[in-house]
């Protein structure tokens, strides 16, 4: 019976064909070296600015994230079906559930957790829980995935990471000034040319009070947030949809198509939205970011953008959106100021401020421009050739020793001909060979190969640990 069922396992095995979930992708070496060059030159840049790490659980609670991020955003949660169905009373009602669900009812006997879809939700909710013992204002980076229920494409995954930095329990702009300036840094040390975009929700409100109330707001972001993905005519058969008037939509596409400079642009929206209050503070938000960075000389990289919308409900004053310049290729980093974000969590008043990197777009850009430097898939410096045991005994002992200097080595496993070992340190990017032979050991010496340039040297044994390579 068990070799029956092991062949009847096998017959299965050789049937199905290993494949990856929609959305998601492995990551060879060189990928992974590259996304850590990314990761790493981030990270160096939100510590220099004085943001501390924190993780957060792959997931949280659905209560957690249902309702922070829209109608349009709900739908992209990936839900969890509830485990422990070896016990009676969770089966039942799981059981139970599913026939809610086939009847076209809600119930949350099925999921009770989803995978996080951003780090700004839970993040929000660790300050809700913590806020009691932290040291405002709080300042953390988080790096880890997150995962959309969204339509594969280029660009746009399943699972995907993101690298965000956060201020909370304080209103000054200067976080603002300072999150604009952690983008731009970072974006320089990785050599890849973007320019910030900037709005303000507070314009966008002005935009809707002007347009038949705040309560419009919702429905505008949307719309708005979908221009450049559908054009101007579809954007408009979605605002009549929501009862927008002729003469309101007038007025919208009057602002959607505000153009010229920073300051021109800016008078533009002030004569458009006459004396709001709402629209000449978020006007005037806009303003002192502009008036930092012209003394940092980075306002050259800042544009207004009122196109900007940011669909995502939280955020109430400055948003921004990262885009690379000559690149086909969405946003790759957003954020936003959200004021009452952790009052969803019942913690009224703590204001807060963020931005995000999309890393598996940056890395898609990076790559296309070719912008990694080429040391970056290089971890090996020093291959020892295996020429016997004796040799390769006396070769192990020189390699731990190059190792305690930081030179990352590596001795070839097998004894085999000086071809195949030569292979495997050029396909390996290996600079570098040793090769201690009979000959080379009985005179304590080694021949020193840089199989890139062709040099070679002969030294002893005890001059090996200070060779430059």
């Amino acid at each position: 019976m068990y070799l029956k069922n092991l062949s009847l396992l096998h017959k299965f095995q050789t049937m199905s064909k290993p494949s990856l979930p929609q959305g998601t992708r492995d990551f060879n070496a060189a990928t992974v070296q590259k996304r850590q060059f990314i990761f790493k030159t981030i990270q160096t840049v939100f510590e220099t600015y004085g943001f501390q790490p924190l993780e957060t659980p792959a997931m949280e609670n659905l209560e957690t994230l249902m309702g922070k991020y829209g109608e349009e955003g709900d739908k992209l949660i990936f839900k969890i079906l509830n485990n422990g169905l070896d016990n009676p009373q969770k089966k039942e009602q799981t059981l139970e559930g599913i026939e809610k669900l086939f009847a076209g009812k809600n119930s949350t006997a099925i999921t009770e957790r989803a995978l996080r879809y951003d780090l700004t939700i839970p993040f929000a909710r660790y300050v809700a829980m913590n806020h009691g013992s932290l040291s405002f204002p709080f300042k953390r980076y988080q790096i880890q995935p997150v995962w959309r229920a969204d339509r594969p494409q280029k660009g746009r995954y399943r699972e995907f990471y993101q690298c965000d930095a956060d201020v909370v329990g304080s209103e000054s702009l200067l976080n603002e000034v300072d999150l604009v300036a952690v983008y731009l840094t970072a974006f320089q040390k990785l050599n890849l040319p973007v320019e910030v975009k900037m709005n303000n929700r507070k314009i966008l409100l002005a935009l809707a009070q002007i347009c038949g109330g705040e309560d419009k707001l919702i429905d505008l972001t949307i719309a708005i947030d979908k221009l450049d993905k559908i054009g101007w005519d579809k954007v408009k058969e979605e605002l009549e949809n929501k009862n927008f008037s002729e003469a309101q939509q007038k007025i919208i596409q009057n602002y959607l198509t505000i153009e010229g400079s920073n300051a021109e642009k800016l008078n533009q929206l002030s004569i458009l939205l006459g004396n709001n209050e709402m629209g000449l503070k978020g006007i005037e938000e806009i303003n002192y970011v502009l008036d930092y960075h012209a003394q940092t000389g980075m306002d050259k990289h800042l544009v207004a953008d009122f196109t900007l919308a940011r669909g995502l409900n939280y955020y109430t004053g400055m948003i921004f959106e990262v885009k690379a310049i000559d690149a086909q290729m969405g946003s790759i980093g957003g954020g936003g100021r959200y004021n009452d974000l952790t009052s969803l969590f019942g913690v009224p008043n703590i204001a807060g401020v963020g931005i995000s990197f999309g890393v598996d777009r940056i890395y898609d850009v990076m790559e296309e421009k070719n912008l990694f430097p080429s040391t970056i898939g290089q971890t090996t410096e020093v291959l020892f050739f295996n020429l016997g045991e004796g040799e390769a005994k006396a070769a192990y002992l020189q390699m731990m020793q190059l190792r305690d200097k930081k030179i990352a080595c590596e001795i070839y496993p097998e004894k085999s001909k000086f071809d195949k070992q030569f292979k495997y340190a050029e396909k390996k990017g290996i600079p570098n060979v040793i090769i201690i032979g009979t000959e080379e050991l009985a005179k304590s010496e080694c021949t020193v190969k840089n199989i890139i340039t062709g040099k070679q040297t002969t030294l002893s044994l005890s001059d090996l640990s200070n060779f430059e390579f």
